[in-house]
């Protein structure tokens, strides 16, 4: 180290200025934004039949995408260190808003949505006599 620290934001990003960090965050970029399209599609095809669930992986999926895209874009073209230490800051902040603190009141609404169905049915069916009709009253409709 022969700067001192926030010396270091503003010099490029390369192989030469930060020797320990440069292929780690290529190969770290290239493997997340794997995981964040197989995740993607993964979670989706299991979760298809509940909107808000897809929409929030929706949400990872391409906040995911645009921050690994932008780390490579970085990696490639020299950017300075405050940009790609930016990009992750604000990159994995967005993630984590919208996992912990966007979508679960959303998820509760949902959850008591599902319960109040859950109950009405288990309520309506729950007797026999309310899925059979009688005789009387299929004469009644034939009339």
């Amino acid at each position: 180290m022969n700067l001192l620290p926030w010396e270091y934001l503003f010099e490029s990003f390369d192989g030469l200025n930060f020797p320990d960090l440069y292929m780690p965050i290529l190969v770290a970029s290239i493997a997340m934004l794997i995981v964040t399209v197989v995740v993607y599609n993964v979670r989706t095809r299991a979760l298809h039949r509940h909107r808000i669930y897809v929409q929030m992986y929706e949400w990872l999926l391409w906040t995911g995408v645009i921050t690994y895209s932008l780390l490579i874009v970085a990696w490639i073209f020299r950017f300075d260190f405050v940009l790609v230490l930016a990009t992750v800051v604000i990159g994995l902040g967005v993630m984590v808003w919208v996992r912990f603190f966007h979508f679960p009141p959303y998820f509760a609404a949902y959850e008591r949505q599902l319960a109040k169905a859950r109950y009405y049915s288990r309520d309506t069916f729950s007797r026999p006599e309310s899925t059979i009709r009688t005789k009387s009253s299929r004469r009644r409709r034939r009339r």
